[in-house]
C-alpha cells in the first residue's frame, strides 16, 4: 500500500515529500490514518545523523495519533473508528525478562517506530510523518482524551511518558520538593506531571523571560540557573530532580540542590557527552545520577489515562507537513512553545 509521506534521503538534505509502501495489515495488526504526529528534537538527530546508523530513507515521527481505519482478523482490543496512539516502541522481542514486565523499551530487541529493522521495505521502520502506519495491537494505545484535543495528545506519545516514566519510578508524589531543569518540549510536561501527582516543582531555566510560562505550567518556583543566590537558595533542598536538557552542561551545581539520597534522573539526549560531574558531589551525600528511557507499553497507556483524568496535554504549535525544515531551525533556537505537531492532513 503506497501512501504519502515527508522524509530524508540524506543527514545534509532537507526532508520533502516521497512516497513510502505501508504493509497490508496482518492478524494481529492496525491500520491506523494518522491525524496528527509531534515532532521530537530526537527526530533532528536522526535525519540528520548527529546519532549513529541513521538508515535512509528516513520518516521521522515517533508521537502518533489518529483513528483506526482497519484491523486484523485477530485483534481484539480495538475497532474501526476508535483513536490511538503510536509512541516510540513497535515491536520487541515479546518473550525477555524486561518484556514480561511491560518494560519493552528496556527490551534489547526493541524496535523504534521508525529507524529500526524490519522485515517490511525498505528493511527499516518509517515514522509518523506519513497518511497512515500498520502497527502489531500489542504497540498501540487507547486515547481518551476529548477528540477535540487530539493535536495536543500527539506529544504525550513520547515527551509525556519521557518525564512521566522516571517520576512514576522514583516515587515522586506530595510532600515532595522537585527540580525540573529545562522549560522546553521535554520541561514542560515533566512541570505539568510532577505538579499533578502533588509535587512542589521547583523549575530551573536560563531564562529569566520563561519565569511566568513555568508558573502558569505549575511550578511553585522558577530559578533562573545562571543566578548563583538563587540556585543557593534551594541548596540540599530537593528530592528529585528531572534534567531534560538536550544540550551537554555542567550537572554539578544541580547536584549541590539534592538532599542524602537524592537523585537526579537525566531524560535529555544531547550529542555529544555532558562534563563528567565531580565525584564529592555524589560520595557526599549519597546521592545518584541516574537515566529513564521513554517507557513500555503498559506504563505509557498508564500515562495517557492519568494525562486525560487530570486535563494534561501538550502546549502545541500546529505546523503543516511543508513547513517541517523550518521547525527544524526553529527547534533549535529554542523558538517554539513547546512542541510542534504537524497535521498530517496535509501531507
Amino acid at each position: 500500500m503506497t501512501v504519502k509521506a515527508y522524509g530524508a534521503h540524506a543527514g545534509d538534505q532537507p526532508l520533502e515529500a516521497l512516497n513510502i509502501e505501508r504493509r497490508t495489515p496482518g492478524a494481529q495488526d492496525v491500520q491506523i490514518r494518522i491525524a496528527y504526529c509531534g515532532v521530537c528534537h530526537s527526530d533532528i538527530h536522526q535525519v540528520r545523523s548527529e546519532w549513529a546508523g541513521t538508515l535512509y530513507p528516513c520518516v521521522p515521527g515517533h508521537e502518533i495519533v489518529g483513528e483506526v481505519a482497519a484491523v486484523g482478523a485477530d485483534v481484539t482490543e480495538f475497532k474501526p473508528g476508535d483513536l490511538v496512539g503510536v509512541g516510540c516502541i513497535v515491536d520487541s522481542c515479546q518473550h525477555c525478562v524486561d518484556c514480561g514486565m511491560g518494560l519493552e523499551n528496556y527490551c534489547n530487541h526493541m524496535v523504534g517506530t521508525y529507524n529500526g529493522p524490519t522485515a517490511d521495505a525498505p528493511g527499516h521502520t518509517l515514522g509518523g510523518y506519513s497518511q497512515s502506519i500498520v502497527v502489531h495491537q500489542r504497540y498501540v494505545l487507547r486515547v481518551s482524551h476529548p477528540p477535540e484535543q487530539l493535536a495536543a495528545v500527539a506529544p504525550l506519545l513520547c515527551a509525556g511518558i519521557t518525564t512521566y516514566s522516571p517520576l512514576r519510578h522514583w516515587r515522586v508524589g506530595p510532600g515532595h520538593k522537585v527540580g525540573v531543569v529545562g522549560i522546553g518540549g521535554l520541561g514542560h510536561m515533566g512541570i505539568k506531571l510532577a505538579h499533578a501527582m502533588g509535587a512542589h516543582v521547583v523549575a530551573f531555566t536560563t531564562s529569566e523571560s520563561k519565569r511566568d510560562a513555568a508558573k502558569a505550567l505549575g511550578a511553585a518556583e522558577v530559578v533562573v540557573s545562571r543566578n548563583a543566590d538563587e540556585m543557593a537558595a534551594h541548596a540540599q533542598s530537593l528530592d528529585f530532580i528531572l534534567n531534560t536538557v538536550a544540550a551537554p552542561h555542567d550537572l554539578d551545581p544541580f547536584f549541590n540542590l539534592l538532599k542524602r539520597d537524592g537523585t537526579m534522573t537525566l531524560v535529555g539526549a544531547p550529542s555529544t557527552p555532558h562534563p563528567s560531574p565531580g565525584v564529592f558531589g555524589l560520595i557526599m551525600k549519597r546521592r545518584s545520577l541516574a537515566g529513564s528511557l521513554i517507557g513500555g507499553i503498559p506504563e505509557t497507556q498508564e500515562m495517557l489515562d492519568f494525562c486525560a483524568e487530570h486535563g494534561i496535554v501538550a502546549d502545541i504549535e500546529l505546523i503543516k507537513a511543508e513547513d517541517i525544515n523550518g521547525a527544524y531551525e526553529r527547534m533549535l533556537r529554542g523558538d517554539v512553545a513547546y512542541r510542534f505537531v504537524i497535521d498530517n492532513a496535509s501531507i
